[in-house]
């Protein structure tokens, strides 16, 4: 029998409603598994047993009444560190916000306490949720379950940590540039980033406190699970408009049926060169779509047009311009990211330095109104020939990034990729920044295991604003290709 606390959040959500099992029952199960792991993994940041404790008695006798909150009731789950939850704290990594309480949850937040969800606590996250590895001086490191001395990734480092080894059923967390999919990636687990501007990203930090609301683009709030319901069901619960956002989309998710696997006409990539990756990824992903065409699936190679220079560039600028005025500088701050940046050029090759991030620093350092504009006018012209390019696939199988799972290391190193030395943002998010740059919605999915057991995922990218259609497609495919596999028996 699987134990409970590997059990998926829909199906736990289900046993709960039918009385096979008491919240209570759930919420002990995780927090013995929270007390035997998170010591060596660092996923949850801030826990709150008594809290949670209170909430999965009240869910039991909720149900006892015959009283059904929602769809997660009595289920437990964990909020990215970087979402305000009213009266707790909410720190972003920054130094100056270590007691920092809001009055207020995130509207996704009041969203899932709707839904009859249980809070367990607050999993870790970088500064601000900038960086690839999950680390910052008020929490420490996070570590990937299937081996310690390895990147759980980042930003949503802890959240895909604390879901892989069942310390949560499932995590709220948010994506700029691979912050859900490249840690599910890394760590084997389900993940979606939603079509820009379809949940509210209100009472998330940054923006700090008093700052204006500057990150209108590319940020999208989204889920990491353990199966692909999880992910629908979590989505369903959190697109919804909030009052404070009105930018935001009223459309929602939009139901869709899978359609037959023979019906699916997939694009598909094992890597754009130059930015090929780890060799054993290509071949799972050969292997993948090998398995798919066996069952019946037409798949066609795709080879993007694109200027990857130019792609990044127009990123960079957008990011910088956004963070610039999400955040009071400190100087401090500034030289930090000098060092981190000029860490990164320095350290990769010379043919793959111009796709570094080190092009921020103008835009950080003297910003222009009218280049932040000529950057959106460019965005759009990205997402346009994005969906031409889209316009006779179902969706677009390829890499999450160009390696698997690496060791901690400085932020900014060079990642050592079948004896190239990548730029650090290039390694981890060469094939997870295109589509925050164009608003595209992609699921990740696992599909295999690297030679040193390390697990590998595939974005699967759909049409903007199809997020249901896209969810349906990720269900026929992982049908065949994809499987969660619990690194349990490999973490000590």
């Amino acid at each position: 029998m699987k134990p409970l606390v590997f059990v998926a959040a829909h199906e736990l959500a289900r046993k709960i409603r039918e009385r096979e099992i008491s919240s209570l029952e759930v919420v002990e199960a995780h927090l013995q598994q929270i007390q035997d792991y998170n010591p060596k993994l660092n996923a949850i940041c801030l826990l709150d047993e008594a809290g949670a404790r209170a909430r999965a008695q009240a869910a039991d006798e909720a149900i006892a009444q015959g009283q059904l909150w929602g769809p997660l009731h009595g289920v437990p789950i964990t909020i990215k560190e970087l979402f305000e939850i009213k009266g707790v704290r909410t720190t972003a990594g920054f130094k100056a916000l270590a007691n920092y309480i809001p009055r207020q949850d995130a509207p996704t937040v009041t969203q899932l306490r709707q839904a009859g969800a249980v809070i367990l606590g607050k999993t870790n996250s970088p500064v601000a949720g900038g960086d690839y590895q999950t680390f910052n001086s008020l929490f420490g490191r996070t570590n990937n379950p299937w081996d310690l001395s390895r990147t759980s990734g980042g930003s949503s480092g802890g959240s895909a940590a604390a879901v892989a080894m069942g310390l949560s059923a499932l995590d709220l967390c948010t994506d700029y540039g691979g912050s859900i999919r490249q840690p599910a990636h890394f760590c084997g687990l389900y993940g979606i980033k939603p079509s820009d501007r379809l949940v509210p990203t209100v009472g998330h930090l940054p923006p700090t406190p008093g700052n204006a609301e500057s990150i209108r683009y590319m940020l999208t709030v989204g889920a990491i699970a353990r199966s692909l319901p999880d992910l629908e069901l979590a989505l369903s619960i959190i697109a919804k408009p909030d009052v404070r956002q009105p930018d935001i989309s009223p459309v929602g998710l939009s139901p869709s049926s899978p359609k037959p696997l023979a019906q699916l006409n997939l694009a598909w990539s094992d890597g754009w060169d130059p930015l090929l990756p780890l060799n054993e990824i290509r071949k799972t992903i050969q292997s993948a779509v090998q398995l798919m065409e066996g069952a019946g699936t037409p798949m066609t190679r795709w080879s993007p047009s694109f200027d990857w220079s130019r792609l990044f560039k127009t990123y960079y600028r957008l990011a910088a311009y956004s963070l610039r005025y999400a955040q009071t500088p400190t100087l401090e701050a500034l030289w930090n990211l000098v060092q981190w940046l000029w860490r990164e050029w320095s350290q990769s090759e010379p043919a793959l330095r111009k796709l570094s991030s080190l092009r921020t620093i103008p835009a950080l350092l003297n910003p222009s109104l009218g280049e932040y504009f000529e950057a959106l006018t460019e965005r759009d012209r990205w997402s346009q020939h994005m969906e031409q390019s889209m316009a006779d696939y179902d969706a677009l199988l390829c890499p999450v990034a160009m390696t698997t799972a690496f060791e901690h290391c400085p932020s900014g190193s060079a990642i050592k990729i079948d004896g190239r030395n990548v730029p650090y943002t290039v390694a981890a998010g060469a094939y997870t920044i295109p589509f925050n740059l164009m608003g595209n919605p992609v699921v990740v999915i696992p599909i295999g295991q690297f030679q040193q057991g390390l697990p590998i995922g595939i974005q699967i990218v759909g049409k903007r604003w199809r997020d249901g259609e896209l969810l349906a497609i990720a269900k026929s495919v992982n049908s065949v290709i994809g499987r969660f596999t619990s690194p349990t028996d490999r973490s000590t």
